[in-house]
């Protein structure tokens, strides 16, 4: 489609370009009371759409989310001496 409208279009400028090309296409081009749509592009008479965009602010400011902390409790390790370890299974060696 947009391929379509876009040869449209420069097939319109092209018939507004040139007055022979035009009154090739229409026999009647030379007249002052013909109206078409090559002679509407060439003096400016189309209308456009207009499209209205929303701009999308950033918040001004920013909060933070409160830390969250997790306790685990292990009272194997607790009762172990100072630079022990818990005992390794069998299975991870």
């Amino acid at each position: 489609m947009a391929v379509f409208l876009t040869a449209l279009v420069l097939f319109l400028n092209a018939l507004a370009a040139s007055p022979s090309l035009h009154e090739w296409f229409h026999s009647d081009a030379g007249q002052a009371s013909h109206q078409c749509a090559v002679t509407l592009f060439a003096h400016g008479l189309v209308d456009a759409s207009t499209v209205a965009v929303a701009v999308v602010a950033a918040p001004g400011c920013v909060t933070e989310a409160p830390a969250v902390e997790i306790f685990a409790f292990s009272p194997a390790i607790e009762n172990l001496p100072a630079g022990r370890a818990p005992p390794v299974s069998p299975s991870n060696s």
